[in-house]
């Protein structure tokens, strides 16, 4: 009988609070929240959450400080293991200020915190027992090198996802090592940035809606062949309400349109989490790339129409329902 597949998400755990406001904060502006909530976070949390919420096995490994024990608790409660959380007692829980706007817009500032501790031990991380690696860039980069090192490395291989965000400095994505990455999602910002550290002069998050998703195919096949990125690496670039691109290697770039909203956007903070885990997640199931995008985006657009990164995570069934 073979062991079920089950993901590890390395990455941070945050407190999020989020200011409510009609508009985003100008530069030198004062204005007052209409609302201020307190929620579970950062987006090692939020990922490890929506893989849960799509049905998947997952663990997360990361760190938290004394005023975080209810973030494990409640990750716990919704599925996710916990066994690899660690509780630092001279940190705080790493910290995100959301401003919320009205018109479903989000800006974050990030504290790391507990999420920047650094384990006394040398040792190589333990990716035994896992088919699955998920990492972002909340969390020291030494970290995340080394867990993918690991999983690269593994016999037999694990299938390894990574969401560069915040984006990695120009000389940390020319150092990356891409050859143990099976799947790279980025935004069309961040495919815009990857190009111009590669030295390309091409930026397809600055043309015009119009424009974008051409563009961005034409990045996509120019990243691929880039002598800094490994021709092995599949892509994912999400464009927002343009829908996805997506690149297998050998293959032409493919697109999808974003699911139809049912209801007005409310918040889009935890978008992209949400498609990382139910990407993730179906990658996992066996399920077909584009059954797994579709369903992707599917459950974007139900993520959307609620507020909070992960209280708005649809279900599986949900999903199912609306597609």
């Amino acid at each position: 009988m073979s062991t079920p597949n089950r993901c590890l998400v390395r990455g941070s755990i945050n407190i999020d609070e989020f200011f409510h406001l009609p508009h985003i904060v100008r530069p030198g502006e004062t204005i007052s929240s209409t609302k201020l909530t307190k929620r579970a976070g950062g987006k090692g949390a939020n990922q490890a959450f929506a893989v849960t919420r799509a049905a998947g096995q997952v663990d997360l490994d990361g760190a938290i400080g004394q005023d975080g024990v209810w973030v494990q608790d409640l990750l716990a409660s919704a599925g996710v293991g916990v066994k690899r959380l660690l509780t630092v007692d001279d940190k705080v829980t790493g910290r995100a200020v959301i401003q919320s706007s009205q018109d479903g817009e989000n800006s974050i500032v990030l504290h790391a915190g507990a999420n920047y501790h650094v384990p006394a031990t040398n040792a190589p991380p333990s990716i035994s027992g896992y088919t699955h690696l998920l990492l972002q860039n909340e969390i020291p980069l030494a970290s995340t090198l080394s867990y993918l090192s690991s999983a690269g490395q593994s016999s037999p291989p694990v299938i390894t996802v990574f969401n560069p965000s915040p984006m990695l400095s120009p000389q940390q994505l020319r150092d990356f090592p891409w050859k143990y990455l099976s799947w790279l999602i980025v935004n069309e910002g961040e495919l815009g940035d990857l190009l111009l550290a590669f030295g390309s002069t091409a930026n397809p998050g600055t043309v015009s809606e119009d424009e974008l998703r051409e563009k961005a195919s034409a990045g996509i096949l120019e990243l691929a062949a880039n002598e800094y990125f490994s021709p092995s690496v599949g892509i994912i670039c999400t464009l927002g309400a343009k829908g996805i691109l997506y690149y297998q290697p050998g293959q032409k770039v493919g697109y999808y349109p974003a699911a139809k909203l049912q209801y007005p956007v409310k918040d889009t903070t935890g978008a992209g989490d949400c498609f990382a885990g139910y990407f993730v997640a179906g990658l996992m199931s066996g399920q077909s790339l584009e059954e797994v995008l579709q369903s992707c985006l599917t459950a974007c657009a139900i993520c959307v129409e609620s507020e909070g990164a992960m209280e708005s995570v649809p279900t599986r069934e949900a999903v199912a329902k609306r597609l």
